[in-house]
């Protein structure tokens, strides 16, 4: 039955973005310490770059499990709730994040560092793929229908606060320590203290309530009982919508990534800056963005996901053109620069984006469905990225093919996002697909 008391909606977000903050700034660190210090401390037998790529290749392993932890969270967050499932996501990647940071390295105990290293991070994944339709959802499922483009917003500025989180303390340390010592032991730290964020996370959101919606679509079912498959109704019903989520995410996630990981690659690397002034321009555009996601959000309110979305899209696919020359200009004003307006562009697709998934998919499969259109994209896009920017990078010595390869990205997402129907007056607790009777009658 219902739950008699209803959280306040700044209660609910808060909970939701504390909770993405803290489970983003564990991915992200991973990020940061494969762009910095994991070729060293893991992969010592290989050349800087190479190491890079291997370091750069368990980052991607992590993507590869977000589809799994879409599949196991989006199921059971369908039939049990949103709130149960956040909170084991939470503290599956407090726990992963804190034992990396209690890892050997390669010098201590050989091939198995790196072992260890790429199961830690399979758990980071598995568990990030549950957590962000379920925040996302709570928080659009929550508030008021006029205003769910900002208000779902908020949990998407988790990403952002959490590298920013992360860059912030890796900065701090870099710069208050020697970069032997830094290597040695001082990068431990901030996998560390990932144990105290998750107990300030999981008691906040031990305090909220589940979602209304989803709670009186189980007591409906009561009345009215349906098969429970909520990951097969998503591939019977929503498949068109699952692929639009896929193709929406393409530019986000490519982009992001890029401006965010490989950046440190090559501003060190290539472009022969130290990593303090990086970190610094990174840690900047991190918080502009933070602010600057609720914004494009309110505006798809108004607007609409499509249009927002769409000036995003079209905004990275030709920033990355000027991206890469600020870099090279090796002046922080333009490092930070380039950083910041990417991320600005980025966020008018970040934005409207947990409020356009919501709106795709029916009650009874929604958590399913948003989480597996989201994480399908994150191999395809986010999680090999890095990864093609540094191999790019290392066959032609040159940025241009990133540029390029960021481009095609919106490309894709452009196409995609003008295809796609509006979504931004569609009721939650009616929307479903065609063809599924077992849900209320459709809106669109």
């Amino acid at each position: 039955m219902p739950e008699k008391t209803r959280t306040p909606i700044g209660k609910i977000v808060a909970a939701s973005l504390i909770g993405t903050t803290i489970e983003w700034y564990d991915y992200f660190l991973y990020g940061s310490a494969a762009a910095l210090v994991f070729p060293a401390l893991f992969f010592p037998k290989s050349d800087p770059l190479t190491g890079t790529l291997l370091a750069f290749l368990t980052y991607a392993v992590g993507f590869v499990a977000r589809p799994l932890g879409a599949l196991v969270f989006g199921h059971y967050g369908d039939l049990l709730g949103r709130k149960k499932l956040l909170v084991i996501s939470l503290l599956l990647m407090g726990a992963a994040t804190f034992l990396i940071g209690c890892l050997p390295t390669y010098a201590t105990v050989g091939a198995a560092a790196p072992l260890l290293l790429t199961a830690l991070r399979l758990v980071q994944g598995f568990a990030l793929g549950g957590e962000w339709g379920g925040a996302v959802l709570i928080v659009s499922e929550h508030g008021d229908p006029k205003r769910r483009g900002f208000w779902a917003s908020w949990p998407q500025s988790g990403a952002p606060g959490g590298n920013l989180l992360a860059t912030a303390v890796l900065a701090l340390l870099a710069a208050f320590q020697s970069d032997e010592a830094f290597n040695s032991w001082g990068w431990r730290i901030p996998f560390l203290l990932s144990g105290v964020l998750v107990l300030i996370g999981l008691w906040i959101r031990l305090s909220i309530s589940e979602s209304p919606i989803f709670q009186q679509a189980v007591a409906n079912a009561e009345h009215k009982p349906v098969k429970r498959t909520p990951m097969a109704d998503v591939f019977r019903y929503h498949w068109r919508d699952v692929l639009i989520a896929i193709g929406a995410r393409f530019a986000e996630n490519v982009s992001y990534y890029v401006i965010t990981a490989f950046v440190l690659v090559y501003a060190t690397e290539a472009a022969d800056l130290d990593k303090p002034t990086v970190l610094n321009a990174v840690l900047i555009g991190s918080a502009i963005h933070f602010f600057s996601i609720p914004m494009w959000g309110a505006l798809s309110d108004r607007l609409g996901r499509r249009p927002v979305y769409l000036i995003g899209a079209a905004g990275v696919g030709v920033w990355a053109f000027a991206f890469f020359p600020l870099i090279d200009t090796k002046n922080f004003f333009a490092v930070t620069l380039a950083v910041t307006v990417g991320l600005i562009l980025h966020g008018a697709m970040y934005g409207p984006q947990a409020a356009f998934f919501s709106e795709l998919f029916a009650t009874r499969m929604r958590y399913s469905g948003v989480s597996v259109g989201a994480q399908l994209a994150s191999i395809v896009a986010g999680g090999i990225a890095p990864l093609i920017a540094v191999a790019l990078l290392q066959q032609y010595g040159s940025a241009v093919p990133v540029m390029i390869y960021v481009l095609i990205a919106a490309v894709v997402t452009l196409i995609t996002v003008f295809v796609a129907r509006e979504t931004k007056d569609r009721d939650l607790a009616t929307v479903r697909a065609e063809g599924d009777a077992a849900s209320a009658p459709t809106v669109r």
